[in-house]
Formats: C-alpha cells, sequence, structure tokens
C-alpha cells in the first residue's frame, strides 16, 4: 500500500469514527429499566429553569400587603383566571392560563449556594452522601428513552441552549446519559444547532463535503461489508439524515407562523420555548430551557421590569399552545430556579435594591401531565420569610414528576460500582418531607 493510500484511508475511516461518535446518535444500547410502579401519564417534561433562582414575592407569591421593603414596586398583583389566585402584575398571559397550572408556595431546602441547590433541586436527592446522583433529565432518558421504546432521531435529553456547569447532568450514570446541548440561539436564522446546523454552510455543500467523505474513505470502499465499517456507516447515515433530513427542519422555526412566533416573543428564551414544544411533539421525553438572568443581587427590579414580560410571553404561550394542540395532558411544564431570592429587598450599599439567594422559601409551578390545574399548594407567611403550610421538598417534587413518568421511584439505578441505588431516597433515608403531590396528581 502506498503512502498516499494509506493516509487516505486513516483518514477516511476516522472521520468515520468521529461521525459515529457524535453524542446525537446514542449509538449503543441502554440497559432496561424496571417495570413502571404506575401507568404513565406524562410522556414528556419541559423543564424551565430559572437560572440564579426567581423572587417568589415578584412572580407567584406577591405580598403587596408587607409593604415597599418587601414587595418593592409590585403593588398592584393582578387576579388570574382562577379566582383568589393573584400574581405578579408583570404575568397577564400567565394569569390568562391559571387554570392549567399548580403554583406551589411551599418549596423549601435552606440552601443559599447555588452549587448545591441545583442539584438537590435537579436530582432530588441531598448532597454530601459521597454518590454524584443524575439529574431527573438523565433519569427519565434512562427509563423513557432509548429502553422504552423511543425511536426519534433527536436525542432523549436535550438542553436549550446550553449547559448550567454547575453540576453533572448525567452523575454516575455516565456521558451516555448527558444531554444535548444544542447552543446557538433559536431567535436567529438559521438556529444554528451544534452538529445539525452550520451557520454559512449550505445543504449543496454539506451533501459536497459527504461526497469528500466517500472518496478518502478507501479502506470502508473496499470492505464496505466488514461489521465494524458497515456500523460506521450506519452512524454516518444517522447523522446525516438529521443534518440533511428532517432532523434539521425539526429545528427550523421558519416553518412556524410568523404570527405565533411573535406570539412566543422573539427572544431567545421565548423561540426556545416555541422550540420545546416542536420537540414535544416529535415525543423527546426532556427538554431543559436553561434560562440566564436571575441572579438578581443588584438593580432587581429593574431587571424584572424587562425579564418578567418576556418570561410571562413564553411560558404562557408555551401552556396555551401545548393545551390547544392536545399536548399538555401527557406533557409536564416545571417552572423554576434552584432557590428564590429574599423576601426583604435590600436598599443599602452595594446591592440598591437588589434581593439575595433565598433557600428558606421560594415557589415552583407545573402544569400539565397529571397536575391538576388552578390550584395552589402551600403557602408562605405574610413576608413571605418562612413555610407556614405544606412545605414541598425538592425529593416530593421530583418523586411525583417521575410518578406521574411511570417511573418507579423505589427501583435502583445502575451504579458502576454495583450500589444500591435508588431513584429516589426512601423512608430509611429519614429526609424531611411534606410528601408527594398527590393533592394536585
Amino acid at each position: 500500500m502506498s503512502r498516499r493510500r494509506m493516509l487516505q484511508g486513516t483518514l477516511g475511516g476516522s472521520l468515520s469514527v468521529m461521525l459515529s461518535r457524535q453524542p446525537l446518535l446514542a449509538a449503543a444500547a441502554v440497559p432496561a429499566g424496571p417495570p413502571a410502579a404506575r401507568p404513565a401519564r406524562a410522556k414528556s417534561v419541559i423543564q424551565i429553569w430559572l437560572w440564579g433562582g426567581p423572587c417568589h414575592l415578584d412572580t407567584f407569591d406577591p405580598k403587596p400587603e408587607a409593604g415597599a421593603d418587601y414587595c418593592g414596586p409590585f403593588t398592584k398583583p393582578i387576579e388570574s383566571k382562577v379566582s383568589g389566585i393573584r400574581i405578579n402584575e408583570l404575568l397577564p398571559v400567565l394569569a390568562s392560563q391559571a387554570d392549567k397550572f399548580a403554583i406551589l408556595r411551599g418549596m423549601t431546602h435552606g440552601i443559599n449556594a447555588h452549587e448545591t441547590a441545583s442539584y438537590v433541586m435537579q436530582t432530588g436527592h441531598p448532597a454530601g452522601d459521597r454518590i454524584v446522583y443524575p439529574s431527573v433529565g438523565a433519569v427519565v432518558s434512562l427509563f423513557n428513552g432509548r429502553a422504552a421504546g423511543y425511536q426519534g432521531q433527536i436525542p432523549p435529553y436535550i438542553v436549550l441552549t446550553e449547559p448550567q456547569g454547575r453540576f453533572s447532568e448525567a452523575g454516575f450514570l455516565g456521558s451516555r446519559y448527558k444531554p444535548f446541548a444544542t447552543g446557538g440561539n433559536p431567535a436567529k436564522t438559521p438556529f444554528a444547532v451544534e452538529g445539525i446546523v452550520a451557520e454559512g454552510i449550505g445543504e449543496a455543500r454539506q451533501r459536497t463535503r459527504r461526497d469528500l467523505l466517500h472518496r478518502l474513505d478507501t479502506l470502508g470502499n473496499e470492505v464496505p461489508k466488514h461489521p465494524a465499517v458497515a456500523a460506521m456507516r450506519r452512524c454516518e447515515e444517522e447523522a446525516y439524515d438529521l443534518i440533511l433530513g428532517d432532523g434539521a427542519k425539526t429545528f427550523d422555526l421558519n416553518q412556524e407562523k410568523a404570527e405565533l412566533r411573535d406570539k412566543y416573543g422573539r427572544s431567545t428564551f421565548g423561540q426556545a420555548c416555541l422550540m420545546a414544544r416542536r420537540l414535544v411533539e416529535l415525543g423527546v421525553p426532556y427538554i431543559t430551557i436553561n434560562y440566564k438572568g436571575w441572579d438578581t443581587h443588584k438593580q432587581h427590579f429593574q431587571i424584572m421590569r424587562r425579564q418578567l414580560p418576556e418570561m410571562d410571553k413564553g411560558v404562557g404561550t408555551l401552556i396555551e399552545d401545548l393545551a390547544g394542540r392536545g399536548l399538555l395532558d401527557r406533557t409536564i411544564v416545571w417552572w423554576g430556579g434552584e432557590f428564590g431570592r429574599s423576601p426583604k429587598v435590600l436598599n443599602e450599599s452595594p446591592w440598591n435594591g437588589g434581593r439575595n439567594h433565598y433557600g428558606k422559601a421560594f415557589c415552583s409551578m407545573v402544569a400539565g401531565g397529571g397536575f391538576r390545574g388552578g390550584q395552589v399548594l402551600g403557602s408562605t407567611d405574610a413576608r413571605g420569610e418562612e413555610v407556614a403550610t405544606r412545605p414541598i421538598y425538592p425529593w416530593d417534587l421530583v418523586g411525583s414528576i417521575y410518578e406521574l413518568m411511570g417511573i418507579d421511584t423505589a427501583a435502583t439505578l445502575p451504579h458502576p460500582l454495583g450500589l444500591s441505588v435508588r431513584v429516589m431516597p426512601g423512608p430509611d433515608d429519614q429526609l424531611k418531607s411534606g410528601g408527594r403531590l398527590h393533592e394536585i396528581m
């Protein structure tokens, strides 16, 4: 074999291997999960993660009677579609959809550090026992992804658009269960999804690249029926089907009506919400929207006047759109962050009207997938500083989501060291708990 021919074969084989290792493909089989503990109500979850922590007083638990030191300029909460449920005055779209979601005003864990609070909220396990648990998305991907018969081109666990980096989403389950982070900006045309859509490279150029790959892959061309070569070719076909086939169309938001895109809001977040709905239509089990901008130590109210209307349009329209398409009954929408913000406004320097981290009392919101709308679960005291009734801990909420997804919370997870690790903490763990959210399930 000449040096040139050897180089061609090596390069072609390397390119094929590179394609076969794309995280989108999930070529390896996943272990089968245990049977579900109860029939699944939900098939998908859209997790709207407010990165940094939203303030309950300024969203779903307003306290105008507490005075300006607590409510700031938000003194006129609005009545929602459900009598007796008031929310922030800058959330009119969500107010019109209040019959479809439940507000969890009793959220608590007492942690004020971003990393630890994010880990606890995203895994449903307390920190500190030296086991790095997987996130909810990774667990859903294990039990309700490929092993449960999900055959979609798109991976079963998607993050729009970038990971937080505050914890390991896959935990001890390993890289196979890491989410596919799209990168890019869904508000731009095209939405340049990493590994699928490349800005400035059209379909014709992609096909030319593929032809070049085939010409260089001399070794593969000589032994096309070899099992290893055949496997790599199958992976290549799947990869290019995403790039040139229906996969790329999935991420093309220009296929949606302009009026609907406007309704969601032409922001990165609004278009991410629309993208999440499209992924649910394809049956993707778990989608996380990582929504930055909620760590408001300074200029809190100036930021809220920009952020709340954007969030309202995106989330309110998403819930309305899912319901209108008959998708809400099988889709859980989970809104929340790692903790809340301090109820008392920090008017002194250097904060000048900010709110700090607050894990003692905060709120979340859930809709669809078996959660009953038009409900409020739990309450805080007159100033929003303490949970007054029906505390809800992270494991209470996460366990309830698993139940609605048909995942047995007493099942064990495949630990690489053979440890017996449950999906959720059990009675022997002796954790504080308000119990699963059966009042609204």
